[in-house]
This record gives C-alpha cells, sequence and structure tokens, in this order.
C-alpha cells in the first residue's frame, strides 16, 4: 500500500503550514499539493524528492509506512529500523531543541531510541539555526580546548554516514565509549572506521568501527555557561600555538624525508 497521501498530509499538519504555505515552500500550487493529499494524482520522483528533503525522511520511508502511527515528537519504529522523527516544533512554528542534561548524559545511550526518555527533555528554541533535527549536548573535560568543561555543544543529525566531513567535530555516540565530541576523520571507504581525535594534544587519537556507531551529531554552534577568565584564554591560545607548530613540525619532517 501506497501511504504518500496521507503522510504528506500529516507531516504538514504536524509542521503547522496550510496547503497554500506548504506548496509556496515547494515552489508548487495549493491544488497540486491538495491532489496530492486527496490522492487524485500521484507525485513525480522530483516532487517526492522534494518531499524527502524538506521532511528529513527517504522516500521509501514515505512511501511505504504509515506515519501517523509515529511519535509526533521523538522516533518512529519500521520493523527493526529507528527513524529519527524529523518534525519538532513549539505553537510559534519554530524549531525546538532537545537538550541532554549533564546528569542525564550518562544515561543516554540506554535512552536514545526511547520516546518517553527523548520527550522529557528540556527544550529550547535557537531561531538562527540551519534545516534538520537539533540537539545540545554537555561538554565534559578539557580534551576539546578551548571549549570548556560544562559548555553545551548543538550538533545536527547526520543520517548517511557519508556526509561526514573529515577535521569537521562531530558528538557521537559508541557502544563502548558513549557519547563523546571529537575532531572527526573519515575512514569509512578506506578502513570500515572513523579516527576521532581531540584538539587537546594530551589525548591520544583512537579509532571506532563504523557497527559501533550509534548516532552522529555534526557541530551546529557551542553555548557556553561559564565565561573565560584572562589566565584560560591565554593557557587555550599557547595550547593551540604548541598544536599548530606540531602540525608543521611532522609536515616538514615528511618533506625532509
Amino acid at each position: 500500500m501506497n501511504y504518500i497521501a496521507t503522510n504528506i498530509k500529516h507531516l504538514r499538519s504536524l509542521k503547522k503550514l496550510s496547503q497554500e504555505a506548504f506548496a509556496m515552500q515547494l515552489n508548487v500550487s495549493r491544488s497540486r499539493i491538495g491532489s496530492y493529499e486527496e490522492n487524485r494524482s500521484a507525485p513525480s520522483l522530483e516532487m517526492l524528492m522534494a518531499f524527502s528533503d524538506f521532511f528529513k525522511l527517504p522516500i521509501d520511508v514515505l512511501l511505504r509506512n504509515d506515519l501517523r502511527k509515529g511519535n509526533e515528537t521523538s522516533f518512529i519504529e519500521l520493523g527493526n529500523q529507528r527513524v529519527l522523527f524529523p518534525i519538532m516544533v513549539d505553537e510559534s512554528n519554530e524549531n525546538l531543541i532537545e537538550i541532554v542534561p549533564v546528569k542525564a548524559s550518562a544515561g543516554y545511550l540506554n535512552g536514545y531510541d526511547d520516546p518517553e526518555y527523548i520527550e522529557q527533555l528540556q527544550k529550547i528554541k535557537l531561531p538562527f539555526l540551519p534545516t534538520g533535527k537539533h540537539r545540545a549536548f554537555p561538554i565534559k573535560g578539557d580534551s576539546m580546548l578551548p571549549m570548556k568543561d560544562g559548555a553545551f555543544v548543538v550538533g545536527k543529525f547526520i543520517e548517511d554516514f557519508s556526509e561526514i566531513k573529515s577535521g569537521k567535530t562531530y558528538v557521537l555516540l559508541t557502544l563502548n565509549d558513549g557519547m563523546v565530541y571529537k575532531r572527526v576523520y573519515n575512514q569509512i571507504e578506506e578502513v570500515g572506521t572513523l579516527k576521532l581525535v581531540s584538539d587537546n594534544s594530551l589525548y591520544k587519537a583512537y579509532e571506532v568501527p563504523a557497527a559501533e556507531i550509534v548516532e552522529i551529531w555534526e557541530f551546529t554552534c557551542c553555548i557556553n555557561t561559564q565565561e573565560y577568565t584572562e589566565e584560560e584564554l591565554k593557557i587555550s591560545s599557547i595550547i593551540t600555538m604548541f598544536n599548530n607548530l606540531g602540525v608543521e613540525l611532522k609536515s616538514l619532517k615528511k618533506q625532509l624525508k
């Protein structure tokens, strides 16, 4: 059975968009949206791709699954596959993000796919965020200086590992290490792993098999909960200088060889 008609209407309603407003978002006529929702005509492949991009859901999910049965604020279960539900809006139609508090971060590995766990998380609005599903995670320790202990990293959910850009920072949920924030180097095609590197050179880099990665969130912005002191900024600048010097020395060593 094809669920595209009911799914379009359901997802549009969750976004609190009228047919006319939705049509404007996709640059099509209101009557065209109406014909799809009333099942009077079938969307072209081009339109299916547009729906998929807008709702951040695979085309196959839009076609084959009745999304009305899903939890509106967290996850839907499709057989054995867990799909992150992409829509979280408030009464003003502004995207909300969930905050994983420090006290709850230890249990995130057990609760990440539990709708009740996600539902009880506090939520905030950050209207400047790009399109996508976002979540805020607490930072612990000093492995990612100058990111301060107690800060929060807001990340955008990454569904496809091929989207991971080497050298960028990500929040990862892994089976063995739980939640970590690291600079990531994508080695999946070559050796099936991600290399995780700390910006603080006192911490050694390590590799994580792709099969052990439960979730990955791309850095969007950070929220500092404490002010930096002048001394901390000086120390951070010195560490950055030495880290950069180390990279330059390694490059020079290779050239001399």
